[in-house]
């Protein structure tokens, strides 16, 4: 996999585990609002809303204006996006540490033979 398709944003995003947290709970909620998140969350409403605003700029999360704060949703086609990524870069991975196992044994099959 060339690194040209790995979205580095939506990684960037997906990299702090407080966000990572964040998609947990929006997943297992089905939505929630920066206040909801942070009675959940060990950090302030601001942090977490701060983190909310970077998962919506990535495209992980939609937020909808109810009354004066905002219910955030996961977008389930940029996490599948994500997901895709994760597991092509885990086999791009696979193959590279494949390729150095093969290598080391023949390096190892001749110094057996020497």
């Amino acid at each position: 996999m060339s690194t040209a398709t790995v979205d580095d944003d939506l990684w960037a995003a997906i990299g702090d585990p407080t966000r990572r947290r964040m998609l947990d709970l929006l997943l297992a909620d089905g939505a929630g609002t920066a206040t909801t998140l942070s009675r959940r969350i060990p950090v302030t409403r601001q942090a977490v809303a701060k983190h909310l605003a970077v998962l919506d700029r990535a495209g992980l999360v939609h937020g909808i204006a109810e009354g004066r704060e905002r219910r955030y949703r996961v977008d389930d086609v940029q996490l599948a996006r994500a997901v895709a990524q994760l597991a092509a870069v885990g086999s791009a991975w696979d193959a590279r540490l494949q390729r150095i196992k093969r290598i080391a044994e023949s390096i190892q099959a001749r110094v057996d033979g020497e």
